[in-house]
C-alpha cells in the first residue's frame, strides 16, 4: 500500500510538470479505459493502437505492462518522434515499477540518444535518481553509490540552475553520509577486534588499521556530520590509547605520548562531547605511566 501511495503522488507531480504531454498521455487513458485486453494489445501489429495503450497503461499505474510495451515499440519507432518519448517513458516506467536498475540503463540511454531531446533535463535526473533507490546497505557495496553520485553531479554541471537542485544536493549529501558509514564501519571492526592478531598477515596491528582507515575517512569526506567526525575522533582517541597499552617496551613511550597529544586535539575539537569522561581517564593514566617512566 505505501509504495502504491508513493507511485501515485509520484506519477501526480511527473503529469503535472509536463503539461504537452499529459495532454497526449490523458488521451490515450481516454481512449483505453482498461487494460484488461492487454495480451490483444501485445500481440497487435497496429503500433500506433500498442504506443496509445501503452500510455493508457502507464496513466493507469500498470508500470510493468506499459514497459514491456514501450520497450516492443522502440525498434519499430526508431528514427519517429515517437521514437524518443517512447524510450523516455519506458524509462520512466520502469523506475516507477520499482526495476532501477534497468530505469537507470534507460534514462542514460536517452540522455545519450537525445541530448537536446524534449526530457533530457529530466532524464539526467532521475539516472542519479535510479541508482540512489537502488543503492545497498552500507555494509555491503557501494558501487551504485559512486554512480549515483557520478551521475548526480553530471547532472548539475549541465544544469546549475535546475529547480531540482536542491533535491538532488539532498540526496548527494545521504550518499556521502553512506560511504561515510561504511568506512565508519569497517574502523569500527578493527577497533573491535583490537589485539587480536589472526587477520595481521602482514603485520601491523587492528588498532593501527583503524586509526588509518578513521584518519582517511575524516580526510576523504570533509562533509560529514558533525556528530560522525565526533565518533571517528573518539574512536582514534580509543585505538591510539589501546595501542600504546599493547605495544612492545620501545615504541610504548612514543605511543602513549601520541595518545595523549589525540586527547588535547579531541577535547579542543570537541569541548562538550558526551565522551570527554572517557577520554579524561585515557589521558590520566597514559600521562601517568610516561611521568612513571622517567
Amino acid at each position: 500500500m505505501e509504495k502504491s501511495v508513493k507511485i501515485s503522488n509520484f506519477a501526480t507531480q511527473f503529469l503535472g510538470t509536463m503539461k504537452k504531454f499529459t495532454i497526449a498521455l490523458l488521451g490515450g487513458a481516454c481512449l483505453f479505459a482498461s487494460c484488461n485486453e492487454y495480451n490483444k494489445v501485445l500481440k497487435s501489429a497496429d503500433y500506433e493502437y500498442k504506443y496509445e495503450a501503452a500510455k493508457a497503461c502507464f496513466v493507469k499505474g500498470e508500470y510493468s505492462r506499459a514497459a514491456t510495451l514501450f520497450g516492443d515499440l522502440l525498434a519499430i519507432m526508431k528514427g519517429t518522434v515517437k521514437a524518443e518519448e517512447s524510450l523516455y517513458m519506458l524509462a520512466m516506467s520502469e523506475y516507477c515499477a520499482g526495476d532501477y536498475e534497468t530505469a537507470s540503463t534507460y534514462f542514460k540511454k536517452y540522455y545519450q540518444s537525445y541530448p537536446k531531446g524534449q526530457y533530457v533535463e529530466h532524464a539526467r535526473f532521475y539516472a542519479g535518481r535510479s541508482l540512489f533507490e537502488n543503492t545497498t546497505d552500507a555494509r555491503l557495496d557501494q558501487s551504485n553509490t559512486l554512480l549515483a553520485m557520478e551521475e548526480f553531479q553530471n547532472f548539475l554541471d549541465y544544469y546549475p540552475n535546475t529547480v531540482l537542485k536542491a533535491q538532488t544536493q539532498e540526496m548527494i549529501f545521504a550518499l556521502q553520509d553512506k560511504l561515510v558509514q561504511k568506512e565508519y564501519n569497517a574502523a569500527k571492526l578493527y577497533y573491535d577486534l583490537g589485539a587480536y592478531v589472526g587477520n595481521c598477515t602482514f603485520g601491523g596491528s587492528n588498532y593501527e588499521a583503524c586509526i588509518v582507515t578513521a584518519e582517511n575517512a575524516l580526510r576523504d569526506y570533509p562533509y560529514a556530520s558533525a556528530s560522525r567526525r565526533e565518533e571517528f575522533g573518539i574512536m582514534i582517541l580509543r585505538a591510539k590509547y589501546h595501542l600504546a597499552v599493547q605495544s612492545v617496551e620501545d615504541k610504548k613511550m612514543d605511543r602513549y605520548r601520541e595518545a595523549i597529544d589525540e586527547y588535547y586535539g579531541f577535547v579542543n575539537e570537541y569541548p562538550e562531547s558526551k565522551y570527554l569522561a572517557e577520554a579524561r581517564r585515557m589521558l590520566v593514566s597514559a600521562e601517568k605511566v610516561v611521568k612513571n617512566s622517567k
